[in-house]
């Protein structure tokens, strides 16, 4: 792969990707059930990192070369193999959470006294 080709990437230029990449190299994609299985294990595999790194837990020899970015990545490629299985343009669904956070959110998180520094 080309160095930084990807690195712009938009949330829809990744789903037609995947899409293109499922269809040529993956065959097909696996069923909407086995994906959501996958998602739970790769969240797992995040989890187990952060457990390790920043948590009182200490590393085994299989967690040797583990690295955060590559399982918060597998956990990305799986969510958008969902996303395109069900028809949903993630881009656009990001966008409206946003705003909804922007607007239900807007002054929540500064009352919160168990967030002052």
């Amino acid at each position: 792969m080309e160095k930084n080709k990807y690195s712009k990437m938009t949330i829809t230029e990744a789903q037609k990707f995947v899409d293109d990449w499922i269809n040529k190299e993956g065959v097909r994609y696996f069923n909407v059930l086995t994906n959501m299985a996958m998602l739970t294990e790769e969240v797992g595999e995040v989890a187990r990192v952060i457990a390790r790194t920043y948590g009182e837990q200490s590393f085994k020899k299989s967690d040797k070369g583990k690295d955060l970015a590559e399982e918060l990545a597998d956990v990305l490629f799986v969510l958008i193999c969902i996303s395109n299985q069900t028809g949903i343009d993630l881009q656009k669904a990001f966008v409206k959470n946003i705003e909804k956070k922007g607007k239900r959110d807007k002054n929540r998180h500064k009352r919160n006294p168990k967030l002052k520094k």
